[in-house]
This record gives C-alpha cells, structure tokens and sequence, in this order.
C-alpha cells in the first residue's frame, strides 16, 4: 500500500511540473503545438486542463484552469500524505 502511495505522489509531481512547464510555454505565442516536443506535452496535459477549462471558460482572454488543476494535485498530493487517512487506509 506504502508503493502504491508513493508512486502515486511521485506521478503527480511529476505531472505537476509538466503542467508548469506546459502553462509557462503559452506566454510564447510563436510556439507551434503540433511540433514535437510541444505536441507531446500538449497531449499529455490538454486532457486534464480541459476538465477545468469546462468549469471555468476562459475570461478576457486569460485561461484560470490551470490554477484550479494545480488546486486539485495538491489536494490530492495532501490527502496522500495526511498520516491519519493513512492509517485509516492500513498502510502503517
């Protein structure tokens, strides 16, 4: 159970920093997502950002998703290390 616990917070550290990196890279308009390495990334973290995009359209311009998608990690990333769902889950 403890494995299985840590690899799921080291996946969404992971996927943490390729969300960063995929929202710093739109400040850079000239970019061309259907080029590799762009597209890869692109497709790999569109379909989370697009849960969020559903929520909260975006607004002048600007998208917010991504601070709803990183509220969300880090909701999760807490509730996995929290030592009491731990115990209530049995994996100390």
């Amino acid at each position: 159970m403890i494995l299985l616990i840590q690899t799921l917070i080291t996946f969404i550290s992971i996927y943490s920093y390729l969300l960063i990196i995929r929202v710093l890279l739109t400040w850079f308009p000239q970019i061309n997502w259907y080029n590799q390495p762009f597209a890869a990334l692109s497709q790999i973290t569109d379909p989370y950002l697009n849960l969020f995009r559903s929520i909260i359209p975006p607004l002048g311009g600007m998208d917010f998703s991504p601070i709803l998608a990183f509220l969300a990690l880090n909701v999760v990333s807490g509730l996995l290390t929290n030592p009491y769902l731990l115990r209530l889950l049995g994996a100390y």
